[in-house]
Parts: structure tokens; sequence; C-alpha cells
């Protein structure tokens, strides 16, 4: 739902550069080349940021009980 913090597997911490990937992404340039300027360099911590799928705003329309 949200980045995770630190990379599941390194530990790195990841999630301060997830707005950036997700902004430079969305406006055409290819996701490696993202990947490795923001200096991701382990297939773990790419793989946090390819797989993820934002789902904060689809869930955050429904109530809690």
């Amino acid at each position: 739902m949200i980045i995770p913090v630190r990379c599941f597997t390194c530990g790195k911490p990841i999630a301060q550069l997830w707005e950036k990937f997700k902004e430079r992404v969305k406006k055409g340039e290819d996701p490696a080349k993202v990947l490795d300027e923001l200096g991701l360099k382990r297939y773990c911590c790419r793989a946090v940021f390819l797989g993820h799928v934002d789902l904060l705003g689809m869930v955050s329309k429904f109530k809690k009980f």
C-alpha cells in the first residue's frame, strides 16, 4: 500500500526516493535509468520499486468501522 521505509532484504533506506522515482517515470523516463540515477543498484531495492503498486488513494476512500 505505501512504500516501505527500508528494503526488505538489505535494509537500505529507500522511502525518501519513491516520490522522485514516481514523478520521473510519470514524465516518461526509463525506470531502469531513473533507478540507476537515484542510486538503487541492488536488485532487491529495485524489485521493491518496480513491484510496488500504489493503492493508498483507492484504500483511503473506504471508511473504518
